[in-house]
């Protein structure tokens, strides 16, 4: 379902791991970086009208409730399934990505995921 040398992937890689505590698993085939929960996911599917839609260069995130609604009304992002109801969004990533906004994701999707201690440790590291 991926490439590990996939060079997307190197730079979710990289911003993931670069959270405390974080550390990489694949589960049901994909890349998730997580602490004790996942915070973030390589690659995803929905369906529409019945069929499954690949979206395997993608985030799959996991925003504040407040924010998903914003994030949803913008078309970028989608649904995935399984995840959706969840609450976690996604965002296909390529050529145009602004990763400067992913970053915000992964960190905002870490905050929702991680224990206070290691939270904590990453804004000692933001100040």
């Amino acid at each position: 379902m991926f490439s590990d040398d996939d060079p997307i992937l190197a730079r979710l890689r990289q911003l993931c791991l670069a959270m405390p505590g974080a550390q990489e698993k694949i589960s049901h085939g994909h890349p998730a970086f997580f602490t004790k929960k996942i915070f973030a996911f390589f690659g995803g599917s929905m369906k529409v009208d019945g069929q499954w839609v690949q979206h395997e260069q993608a985030v799959l995130v996991l925003p504040d409730p407040d924010e998903r609604t914003a994030l949803l009304a913008d078309d970028r992002f989608w649904v995935p399934a399984y995840l959706g109801p969840g609450g976690w969004i996604g965002l296909d990533l390529g050529d145009g990505t602004n990763w400067d906004e992913v970053a915000e994701l992964v960190d905002e999707s870490y905050r929702n995921t991680a224990g206070k201690r290691l939270i904590a440790q990453l804004d000692s590291r933001q100040h």
